[in-house]
């Protein structure tokens, strides 16, 4: 199935306006978290994260690394980690139940997050990407009374949350 993208033609506007205005580094942060809300809405509709996304965030987070940090190994380390981490998760999770969990839309999603937060990052996206799923399951079940034992939930959503936040706090919270 393709997935069809369409976008606000003012976006793309919206960005460039934002980097004249802030600097490079607050552009590509508003790049970031426009392609991750563009995904998360593609992933709650489709279950699919296209590669026409994915890929090109990858790029531009290796870009943004070599523009602003002045070491590239962590953040290659960061995207080829990410995508073997969860790569091997859906490898393992298919085997011993024989059902698909993982899409490797969420390995290319994580190797994006790697690219642009860093290899010690991923810890830290995944868990937040986890506790987040966690937490709307449970309020699910709690609250709506849902059985849980064969929801499916966009995994992508989550972990675009764990990539911006990260990546922000990263780049913007002083202490």
């Amino acid at each position: 199935m393709r997935t069809r993208l369409s976008c606000d033609p003012h976006s793309g506007e919206l960005v460039v306006r934002v980097t004249y205005i802030s600097g490079l580094d607050i552009g590509f942060g508003a790049c970031l978290l426009a392609v991750l809300i563009w995904l998360s809405y593609i992933d709650i509709k489709t279950y699919r994260l296209p590669n026409a996304l994915t890929f090109p965030l990858i790029g531009l987070g290796l870009v943004q690394a070599r523009m602003f940090d002045n070491y590239m190994l962590p953040h290659i380390a960061g995207a080829v980690a990410g995508y073997l981490i969860f790569y091997l998760v859906e490898i393992a999770f298919k085997a011993s139940t024989g059902k698909d969990g993982l899409g490797r839309g969420d390995a290319k999603l994580l190797a994006a997050g790697g690219a642009w937060c860093g290899v010690l990052s991923l810890p830290t996206i995944i868990l937040i990407a986890s506790l987040s799923g966690l937490l709307l399951i449970m309020i699910l079940k709690l609250w709506k009374k849902i059985p849980t034992s064969n929801i499916q939930i966009p995994f992508g959503p989550f972990l675009a949350l764990a990539i911006g936040s990260v990546w922000f706090i990263q780049h913007f919270y002083y202490f």
